[in-house]
């Protein structure tokens, strides 16, 4: 089911803003941060994608699969050897 509300631009500290509804929020699954674009006479706004979403699951597999190893030899440079405090 959609909805159209008409609402008033406010202003914000030195930006100007809009009230979202709760039920417009709930309906479009937003919770926290979203994305903005500019389409023509349109302003689109949709939830951010989740940074990282599913890491921690693609890591735990790789590990089950011993995939998680150094392709590269790990070698200290000049300046670990000298500078750094171990």
């Amino acid at each position: 089911m959609s909805a159209t509300v008409r609402t008033r631009i406010v202003k914000i500290g030195n930006s100007q803003g809009i009230r979202i509804p709760k039920p417009l929020l709930e309906q479009s699954g937003i919770h926290t941060e979203v994305e903005i674009e500019v389409e023509g006479d349109r302003l689109i706004v949709r939830a951010a994608p989740q940074l990282r979403a599913g890491w921690d699951e693609a890591f735990a597999m790789m590990a089950k699969q011993n995939d998680d190893v150094l392709l590269d030899e790990v070698t200290a440079t000049d300046w670990e050897q000298v500078e750094w405090e171990w």
